[in-house]
């Protein structure tokens, strides 16, 4: 029910980002979800793609720091409210969001939410509780 994210080191400098794409494009890997956080120098990109482990060995390969990260994708309908849905799921349990990105899949009337938290588990089971589902990685990976 995880879903294996990459997380890049990035530096602000003109032509770091086409070094990452280039890598996945050469090696095949499709990118389905992506989110960017920076500062002055330097930025995280976390990214979903369609074989995390083989972009994580290309990107090592290519000099790029890079990670996995654990993180829970979630389906919510696609109209007002429906991420309040998850949220409070959560915040009741005393559970804490890190981080979250979200993306509209094309084939439903669904977004999808991508999300960190500190106990994994502990956040399935106050989403599964409170009606959300819980997407698996094939979910993702074959959009």
């Amino acid at each position: 029910m995880l879903i294996k994210q990459l997380s890049v080191f990035i530096e602000n400098k003109p032509g770091r980002m086409s070094e990452i794409t280039e890598t996945l494009c050469k090696n095949r890997i499709d990118i389905r979800a992506l989110s960017i956080a920076d500062t002055t120098d330097y930025g995280i990109l976390r990214l979903i793609v369609n074989k995390p482990e083989e972009a994580l060995e290309a990107l090592k390969q290519d000099g790029i720091t890079v990670s996995l990260t654990n993180v829970i994708a979630i389906a919510i309908p696609d109209v007002t409210g429906g991420l309040d849905k998850a949220v409070k799921a959560l915040s009741s349990q005393g559970i804490e969001i890190e981080y979250m990105y979200a993306f509209l899949n094309p084939k439903s009337q669904s977004a999808f939410v991508i999300l960190r938290v500190e106990d994994n588990e502990k956040a399935i089971a106050s989403l599964q509780a409170g009606g959300i589902e819980i997407l698996k990685s094939e979910d993702i990976y074959a959009i």
